[in-house]
């Protein structure tokens, strides 16, 4: 197919997606679907910063733009790129073109790694890589198959009794177009035993489950089975971030949620998830969130 046909067909899916979701998010919002780890998301305006921490996902931009703080790295993408983060990863966004008769429009697709560890074993080509360390994060232009499989899955939300037999097979051809396409070498490598990136992908998961505790660099590094430096080295090329600062956004975003969620004070909050001093607390998640706990939360509120 010639790039311009490419093009012109690439716009054409691109708009009919647009609609589809805007039959869906007619207001600015989060609209989870009925497509287990199907996403919409809907912004009106611009100039304003939300924090998340992202999960392995693909998002694509159908309409608009944002700017993203990931970690420690910016990038600012738009219409026809997508995004594939594929470790737990912090983020700031904000959204660069956005109106109300042109809203910011993304999708998201959680990833499985499951049905990626499947698929390899499936196809035992897919784990031909190398044992190198990748970004946790990677963004770039929407290849046509990709676009098209997302089509497809959001048309399902017009056909309910379709979705518990189709669904499963067009997102797990989703997770098999990643795995062959631009993302797929990190991809793999993050899901491949024995590789390094794989040996990070875990300590993150062991972080996740034990960020209350108190944890030295070392006893991570030889957790994964690295020299101190190496383990710093790969850590921060996934992540973007330092062990410790991982660790501590962690806890901050975990005592957001307790404090909105579950109503805590932030004296408990802090204590919840692992600070003994709550001006320390108090200072850290000025610095991450902009402003103090309760008047954050207020404002969320």
């Amino acid at each position: 197919m010639k790039r311009s046909d490419l093009n012109s067909e690439l716009t054409t899916i691109n708009q009919q997606v647009k609609q589809h979701m805007l039959r869906w998010a007619q207001t600015a919002g989060d609209y989870p679907t009925a497509i287990n780890g199907l996403g919409i998301y809907r912004r009106d305006m611009t100039d304003y910063n939300e924090n998340c921490f992202y999960q392995p996902l693909v998002s694509i931009i159908i309409q608009g733009s944002k700017r993203s703080l990931i970690g420690t790295e910016q990038h600012i993408y738009g219409e026809g790129d997508y995004l594939v983060t594929s470790v737990d990863i912090p983020a700031v966004n904000s959204i660069t073109i956005a109106s109300q008769t042109k809203p910011f429009l993304s999708l998201a697709l959680y990833l499985n790694t499951q049905i990626i560890n499947q698929l390899i074993t499936e196809y035992p080509q897919l784990a031909n890589i190398k044992a190198i360390a990748f970004k946790g994060i990677s963004i770039k232009k929407v290849e046509l198959d990709i676009l098209s499989a997302f089509f497809r899955l959001i048309q399902l939300l017009d056909k309910p009794e379709q979705i518990s037999i189709l669904a499963p097979m067009i997102i797990k051809e989703i997770h098999y177009l990643l795995l062959i396409g631009p993302f797929g070498q990190h991809l793999r490598s993050i899901n491949t035993k024995g590789t390094q990136s794989h040996q990070i992908a875990s300590t993150i998961d062991w972080l996740k489950n034990h960020y209350k505790q108190p944890i030295t660099v070392e006893a991570l590094a030889e957790k994964a089975n690295m020299s101190l430096a190496t383990f710093h080295r790969h850590f921060k090329q996934v992540t973007t971030l330092s062990p410790l600062q991982y660790q501590k956004q962690l806890r901050l975003y975990e005592a957001r949620r307790l404090m909105l969620s579950e109503n805590y004070h932030a004296n408990s909050a802090g204590l919840e998830v692992g600070y003994e001093s709550q001006t320390q607390f108090n200072r850290e998640y000025k610095r991450l969130f902009g402003t103090s706990p309760h008047k954050d939360i207020k404002n969320l509120q």
